[in-house]
């Protein structure tokens, strides 16, 4: 079953949980809830004070960094807003033809994969004699792009990096890299090659995970560099589908790493590491455990594709695990629609298999 969905005429919205869950602490590699002080004090501060926050000044500062996350994010929408449209008026593309999706920029494997997945006599097993399923339970590698284009597309985003042009930060764990819609990719580039090519492909992989029914995306590049971002630490996304691809450039080490679904305790979950290689495509559930080791030279580019299916979240809010509070959102916002008012969802949740 495919979504009929027509997602440029689809009002889109944020769970009011977007400023308050899954802050994420550097220094101390936890993600946290703050609604106030008295209950982040009681929930956090004893497995912080075992992390090394001991004292009332080193509390002091995680306080304040989460009052300019929380401030940051209810701002998120029309600061946004604001640096697309100074990139669009100040910014001269080097590569403009990389904004639009052509088929010549696609792996022939992929074409290969996609065609088999729109067909007809198209299932699950048979889409497995194309793709070789990794250990990481439901992860799946297959070429994405031709070299050529991850080339020219890093290209531009360099030259995008060195110009005067506003950047925002990608999520609160990447400290380098882009925002592919802020800079003009999505309606030419993101959306087609989420409902075009990677749709027909997730709906045999994860019909579980509303894959028949992605209809919206955020979409950023994320840079790991030598006195930069060197790792990531172990998360899930707030996404039904993720598509990770490795541009390039020259790195050593760096795998990539899975665990279970974000339900299940890290004490019972068996990680399993995963090579990452360029031109190729790392797809998983978003709420799948993973992280990113550290590279130990070089500079690595990745393409993040986070793909939603608003059919899913509007019945749970990935994030925060209730019914979704709606609050308005620019562009597609985090994915649901006003069908969450309601309660009304005809999917069945991601399943932990």
């Amino acid at each position: 079953m495919q979504c009929n969905k027509d997602s440029a005429k689809i009002k889109f919205y944020t769970c009011s949980c977007f400023c308050t869950d899954n802050i994420f602490l550097e220094e101390y590699k936890l993600h946290v809830r703050f609604i106030s002080e008295q209950q982040f004090r009681t929930d956090y501060q004893a497995v912080l004070s075992t992390l090394g926050c001991s004292t009332d000044v080193q509390f002091g500062i995680i306080l304040k960094k989460i009052e300019t996350e929380i401030d940051r994010r209810r701002q998120l929408g029309v600061k946004s807003a604001e640096r697309a449209a100074s990139i669009k008026k100040i910014y001269k593309p080097l590569h403009k033809e990389v904004y639009f999706l052509q088929q010549s920029y696609l792996a022939p494997e992929f074409l290969q994969i996609v065609n088999y997945s729109r067909s007809d006599k198209a299932s699950k097993e048979g889409l497995l004699d194309f793709i070789l399923p990794l250990a990481a339970p439901r992860v799946y590698r297959f070429p994405v792009f031709t070299k050529k284009f991850c080339d020219e597309l890093i290209e531009e985003l360099e030259h995008f990096e060195q110009s005067d042009a506003p950047k925002g930060r990608p999520n609160t764990m990447n400290n380098y890299g882009i925002l592919l819609n802020e800079l003009g990719f999505d309606e030419g580039f993101i959306t087609p090659l989420r409902e075009n090519y990677l749709r027909p492909v997730a709906a045999l992989l994860y019909p579980d995970c509303g894959g028949h029914c992605l209809d919206s995306h955020k979409a950023f590049v994320v840079k790991y560099a030598m006195n930069e971002d060197l790792d990531l630490s172990y998360h899930y996304d707030n996404a039904e589908v993720t598509l990770n691809v490795c541009l390039g450039k020259e790195f050593t080490e760096g795998n990539l790493y899975f665990g279970d679904m974000r339900q299940v305790l890290l004490s019972d979950s068996e990680c399993v590491e995963v090579e990452h290689h360029v031109a190729e495509g790392l797809l998983h559930r978003g709420q799948q455990m993973h992280g990113a080791l550290r590279i130990s030279s070089g500079q690595r580019w990745n393409l993040i594709v986070w793909m939603r299916a608003s059919r899913e979240r509007n019945r749970l809010c990935p994030m925060c695990s209730k019914t979704p509070r709606l609050v308005e959102g620019e562009g597609f916002a985090d994915g649901f629609t006003d069908e969450a008012q309601s309660g009304a969802s005809q999917n069945t949740s991601c399943v932990l298999n």
